[in-house]
């Protein structure tokens, strides 16, 4: 905003003196918002946190799908016996989590059971990769067991 010397008239009128004050009130106004916006800390930081969210989100995804992929290819490499063991395993372990799911049921509180539901439902999530997990492990096991022989 520029402002016209002091000694030269701004306005002929009082009617064109009234639209110069409306119009500087008007963009005072703005420029009030403006500068209202960029000091509200909590505002701008809840954008950035909701757009680190939705980068992080879209990363998670990225990095389970590599997962998925590597998984697939160590199980693919893996002997055919190795590929067993680890469908044995994977067949135990469920088994067994199948009791312990029961025996949780049955005597811990709602919040516990809670909890687990949702480590339960992880891993059906995510039952790819902990098949591969278990893959390898059995196949260091292996490996080690032969070194040791």
């Amino acid at each position: 905003m520029t402002q016209p010397p002091h000694d030269e008239p701004t306005a002929s009128t009082p009617e064109e003196l009234r639209e110069q004050v409306e119009q500087t009130r008007e963009e005072l106004g703005q420029t009030v918002e403006t500068l209202a916006a960029k000091t509200d800390v909590k505002a701008r930081a809840q954008e950035k946190a909701a757009e680190v969210r939705q980068q992080a989100a879209a990363k998670a995804g990225e990095l389970k799908a590599k997962a998925a992929q590597t998984a697939s290819r160590v199980q693919d490499k893996l002997p055919d016996p190795v590929k067993e063991k680890a469908a044995s395993a994977a067949g135990q372990a469920r088994a067994k989590a199948a009791q312990a799911t029961h025996l949780l049921q049955e005597k811990a509180p709602e919040p516990v059971r809670q909890k687990a539901a949702q480590g339960a439902q992880a891993a059906r999530d995510n039952r790819t990769l902990l098949l591969a997990a278990a893959g390898a492990a059995v196949l260091v096991w292996l490996v080690c067991r032969r070194t040791k022989g």
